[in-house]
């Protein structure tokens, strides 16, 4: 893995989203959970890049999002879409389901939250702001189609600290 100044960042933040996935993890090496994620955008905010992310109130994951200062998100090569999958429906809740891929935790440089020995694509982020997703703004009303349990995301914005890629 290589460092890439974020001024030089360049990747294809659509597929990046829709196709490859990406995996949230937010704790410490010691104490952390994580969550693919599927929805969220990547730019500059408040002239600083930014990643947000989107958490529903009843994803684990969103107590150690809220408990922690920063987070990463980190993509995969392809060979470890099953475990992205199985860390996407499985919750912490119920055990360790990192033991339960090819996955391995590894610290990250620059914040608290781990990231992984298999990442292609590493984003360290510093938690800047959130706020939670009202229906109310929806101009486009099928989206809420996709909040049949009114379980409205709550949105995080990271400030990107630092990339790493192969």
């Amino acid at each position: 893995m290589r460092e890439v100044a974020l001024t030089e960042l360049s990747v294809d933040v659509v597929n990046l989203w829709m196709n490859r996935w990406l995996l949230l993890t937010a704790g410490t090496v010691a104490d952390c959970n994580m969550m693919t994620v599927a929805w969220g955008s990547i730019g500059c905010m408040w002239s600083r890049p930014f990643a947000q992310i989107v958490v529903r109130p009843q994803r684990h994951t969103r107590k150690y999002i809220e408990q922690s200062d920063s987070f990463t998100l980190c993509a995969f090569p392809e060979k470890y879409r099953k475990d992205l999958q199985t860390l996407g429906t499985l919750s912490g809740r119920d055990g360790d389901k990192l033991a339960k891929t090819g996955l391995t935790l590894k610290a990250s440089q620059r914040v608290a939250a781990p990231s992984y020995n298999e990442a292609s694509f590493i984003l360290e982020c510093r938690k800047i702001y959130y706020q939670d997703m009202d229906p109310r703004g929806f101009v486009d009303k099928t989206i809420q189609d996709n909040y049949a349990a009114k379980d409205y995301h709550r949105i995080y914005f990271g400030e990107i600290l630092s990339v790493y890629c192969e």
